[in-house]
């Protein structure tokens, strides 16, 4: 799609922040008025239409993408997006380690194990582990109490959350983004143990090394749009 635009401007009202194309507001690609929290995010959401060139790059626009998510899906229906976090809770990769006999459990050990007793710190939980891959059931209390947790958040730091525990496969993972002094690559690094893992034995095959190149790129996004929303005003 050709550039339509010359002036990208940022304003404020009574309801919130949201960017200006030639004087008109940006809304959502379902319609709605694309209002957003914070200035900081409105500012970085103003900085992708500026960087188009002459033709509009429609993946260039991750955090517009997340904030659409927020006002489109989150805010209309924070039901599915609560069962859908906690779907990451359920089968929490984290949580499902190889064999205590087996080399990789160490390395699950020395880096999963200090990101999940933390959750559970955080969170006054207590979460199961499992050596394999058949489900076991994690406790209802645990889940009912990240329920809570999650719903008292935002519409944008739902979305953020939601979208980073998708991406890891991992609740404890997407949480612990939330922390101001964590770092989202290591965390993905964390979450994308085992297949780095393999890939440090037998070598990376170019569809799966380009595939965690485009999932930690969607993963910082995320981050970075959880931090940008949370901004002060």
């Amino acid at each position: 799609m050709k550039r339509f635009h010359t002036e990208v401007g940022v304003a404020q009202d009574a309801q919130g922040h949201r960017v200006l194309l030639d004087g008109k507001p940006v809304r959502t690609r379902g319609g709605a008025p694309q209002i957003v929290p914070t200035a900081a995010l409105a500012e970085a959401l103003a900085a992708e239409w500026r960087a188009q060139p002459e033709r509009i790059d429609p993946r260039a626009f991750p955090l517009r993408g997340l904030a659409d998510y927020a006002l489109d899906h989150v805010a209309k229906d924070r039901e599915s997006a609560l069962a859908r976090a906690l779907g990451f809770a359920e089968t929490d990769t984290l949580c499902y380690r190889a064999g205590p006999d087996e080399p990789l459990f160490h390395r699950q050990q020395a880096i999963w194990e200090p990101l999940v007793a933390a959750c559970e710190a955080a969170h006054g939980i207590r979460l199961e582990r499992i050596s394999g891959i058949i489900h076991r059931p994690q406790p209802q209390a645990a889940l009912a109490r990240l329920r809570s947790e999650l719903a008292r958040m935002d519409d944008f730091t739902l979305a953020g959350v939601v979208t980073l525990a998708s991406l890891a496969a991992s609740l404890t993972i997407g949480l612990a983004v939330l922390d101001p002094a964590a770092d989202p690559e290591v965390l993905f690094a964390a979450a994308n143990l085992e297949q780095d893992w393999q890939a440090e034995r037998w070598g990376w095959e170019f569809e799966a090394e380009t595939a965690r190149a485009a999932n930690l790129a969607a993963f910082g996004h995320a981050a970075r749009f959880i931090q940008l929303a949370r901004s002060p005003a």
